[in-house]
């Protein structure tokens, strides 16, 4: 279902703003599990990797205490690490282990589930192809599951070069963020080489992005310009980019803030279209928002395409020390 409100008549300059976009229950809950911990602890807090892929939220987080690292081994022993939304492989969480790290498992819980999956058909003795982006954290962590039932498949070279041991025994999988129509067209690549490809259990591509992508559909099929809001490392950021542009808008771009909008881009321009990736808080659009209406577009449609009320519970770890402290657990932020 669609819905439109405040329709402007054709040829007034408007905003045609998608829902559902900006954070979903995953980003949320490794947000808030990084703030409680330096409520609860105190900082320095630990993260390794960007806790989510937005340098907005990042930023504000290391204003609070938060120290992000690359790797392991720059967190002191004993001190406390918290894993990124996007997931570790084991040999991450083994190397925590080795320099006495208490670890914080923010991983999406959706990301897990495709863990979970690598790990059954690895021990099932299955070629798994993991469709996702080479060097992405979240297909870095899984595919480290199983290293030697992992085969990334990226672009058409790397089709090419799959190998496999059983016809019988070939499963794909995917990154949660990536373009649903994008993954199901190097799907069908991929069965036209090996026809007894079997598909995952459940749909690895998370509900918030398939939804932030129905919408941008929507908007982008009616937009002159595009505006996205979210960080470029961001993968579900990227592809709403482009599914915008498949979608027929004229023009889409990138921005982390809105002092990233170039003027140029309004010339002739009458509708635009704006959403935000899945790790971008509120704020940031509302920003954009503002500078379009003092630009005169100040009419806003808000097309509507799904509800969301999903909500995840916080890392056990992290639940176990605030109710043994008589601190909330829930998952709510202190914005």
């Amino acid at each position: 279902m669609v819905e439109i409100k405040n329709t402007e008549p054709v040829g007034h300059k408007k905003v045609l703003l998608a829902s559902p976009r900006g954070y979903c229950a995953g980003v949320d809950r490794a947000v808030i599990a990084v703030e409680k911990a330096l409520d609860h602890y105190g900082s320095p807090i630990y993260v390794r990797k960007q806790i989510v892929h937005n340098i907005h939220v990042v930023t504000n987080l290391e204003k609070r205490g938060a120290i992000f690292v690359d790797e392991v081994d720059e967190v002191p022993p004993g001190s406390i690490l918290v894993f990124s939304a996007h997931g570790v492989s084991p040999a991450v969480v083994k190397a925590a282990e080795e320099r006495n790290l208490q670890t914080i498992d923010a991983t999406c819980p959706l990301v897990t589930k495709v863990h979970r999956e690598v790990q059954r058909f690895a021990a099932e003795n299955y070629d798994i192809l993991l469709v996702g982006h080479e060097g992405h954290e979240e297909v870095e962590g899984t595919a480290g599951e199983a290293p030697d039932s992992v085969q990334i498949v990226d672009e058409d070279e790397s089709i090419n070069s799959v190998k496999i041991k059983d016809p019988n025994k070939i499963i794909w999988l995917s990154q949660t963020t990536l373009s649903v129509d994008e993954a199901m067209e190097t799907v069908k690549k991929l069965r036209t080489k090996f026809p007894t490809l079997q598909n995952p259990p459940s749909d690895d591509i998370c509900y918030a992005t398939q939804n932030r992508q129905v919408a941008i559909k929507k908007v982008g099929a009616v937009s002159d310009l595009v505006i996205v809001v979210g960080s470029a490392n961001s993968s579900n950021t990227v592809r709403l980019v482009e599914v915008a542009l498949l979608a027929g808008a004229k023009a889409a771009y990138r921005v982390d803030y809105a002092s990233e909008i170039d003027d140029s881009w309004f010339e002739g321009v009458e509708s635009v279209g704006v959403s935000s990736g899945a790790s971008v808080p509120e704020e940031l659009v509302e920003e954009v928002l503002t500078y379009l209406a003092v630009r005169g577009y100040g009419d806003v449609e808000t097309i509507q395409t799904a509800e969301e009320d999903i909500q995840f519970s916080l890392p056990k770890e992290l639940r176990k020390e605030l109710k043994s402290a008589g601190e909330e657990t829930s998952n709510k932020a202190k914005r």
